[in-house]
């Protein structure tokens, strides 16, 4: 009989032990995990994706005839009007028409000048 309560309480604490060592995940915490994870996947992409056009860009000059205005605003202080002003003001035959055309001021321009080009 005390073979049988031995056994009884053992297969009980067994039994607890298992109980405690086993996680349960809800859905609800599975799915915002999941999430998440899904979240950083992205922005890292999205950052290896920028560094690459950084890298490209440098060096290769943009082209003012064929860019768009996102790769534009990418170039330093170009602003959203003066973007959309080179865009308006196609096409270009020399870089520096930027200035003679009075679409960007000089000291603007001398920050981009390295970095641009206009092809036909």
């Amino acid at each position: 009989m005390a073979f049988l309560r031995y056994r009884y309480v053992s297969t009980i604490l067994l039994l607890t032990a298992l109980a405690g060592c086993t996680q349960q995940q809800n859905t609800q915490e599975l799915k915002e995990k999941t999430a998440q994870a899904t979240a950083e996947v992205k922005r890292d992409a999205q950052a290896v994706a920028a560094g690459i056009r950084e890298g490209w860009s440098r060096d290769k000059p943009l082209d003012l005839n064929s860019a768009t205005k996102e790769q534009l605003l990418s170039l330093p202080g170009v602003t959203a009007a003066e973007a959309s002003r080179v865009i308006a003001g196609r096409p270009y035959n020399d870089p520096g028409e930027l200035v003679t055309r009075r679409i960007m001021p000089k000291t603007d321009y001398d920050k981009i000048a390295d970095q641009v080009t206009a092809k036909k």
